[in-house]
């Protein structure tokens, strides 16, 4: 991989990460435009590599949130931020529980398989369409809830489902208010990059790979870097944000993927 393709996949993962369009189909479709004939293993290491970049740009926007949730998980007392911590904890059991038990399954779906990506984004834009028409969305999340969402979240390991786009969905349809949403949608997502990132490093998986430092780096420069700015725009575009919009750009794109792979 090139210089210039790591900073692409890095700009593409950045933007694509808060927006409810699927980063990781995002990043499948830029790989085959651009030629990347890494094997699965190799690309799954970028791919982590650059949600640690998002990750960390997350942990910079919502660094006072952050805060507030481990003081109250450490502390353990009765108090909000001490059960809102407990929601994070059990909405990623889901996604935690996949990834151990199906972990090599996953590795082979990161490898050009563009048909299923194409197909993936038809169901986020589905799922988009009909958050978009739901009614009263003033709920906090309860329990139940983040379970149900930590679900989303686990499904959307496949790429072309969006992650932001599947857990937001699925807080909005369950009727939760969706600037809440966001918010518990981005931090959910923070403690799994982390600990796959833990993981990968002390087994020794990261290592496999040929890629240059610099290379790694300059992509992982680019997706803090345009995360942060799509983190911040996302945030605000919630708050008045109509779903229907990304879910006829996951409709456009997804035929476009599913044409490339039967007909290029």
């Amino acid at each position: 991989m090139s210089l210039f393709e790591a900073i692409i996949l890095g700009i593409v993962q950045g933007l694509t990460e808060f927006l409810p369009v699927s980063s990781s189909g995002h990043l499948e479709l830029t790989k085959a435009i651009v030629g990347d004939n890494s094997v699965p293993e190799e690309s799954l290491m970028m791919t982590v590599l650059l949600h640690a970049a998002t990750a960390l740009s997350t942990i910079v926007i919502f660094r006072k949130d952050i805060k507030e949730i481990l003081t109250g998980l450490f502390q353990f007392k009765n108090n909000d931020e001490f059960k809102y911590s407990l929601k994070i904890v059990l909405s990623m059991i889901p996604a935690a529980a996949v990834g151990v038990l199906f972990e090599e399954e996953m590795e082979l779906l990161f490898g050009g398989q563009i048909l299923l990506v194409g197909l993936m984004l038809l169901a986020t834009g589905t799922l988009l369409f009909l958050a978009d028409k739901a009614k009263n969305t003033l709920k906090d999340v309860s329990t139940k809830n983040a379970i149900i969402i930590g679900i989303a979240q686990a499904i959307a390991i496949l790429p072309g489902i969006s992650r932001s786009g599947a857990t937001i969905s699925t807080s909005v349809i369950l009727g939760i208010d969706r600037q809440k949403a966001a918010r518990f949608s981005f931090l959910m997502v923070v403690p799994l990059i982390l600990g796959k990132m833990a993981k990968d490093l002390v087994s020794g998986e990261l290592a496999n790979s040929d890629t240059s430092t610099v290379v790694l780096i300059a992509g992982f420069a680019a997706a803090f870097v345009s995360g942060l700015l799509a983190c911040q725009w996302m945030i605000s575009l919630v708050k008045r944000s109509q779903l229907k919009y990304f879910s006829y750009y996951c409709y456009v794109v997804g035929i476009a993927a599913i044409g490339y792979a039967l007909f290029a």
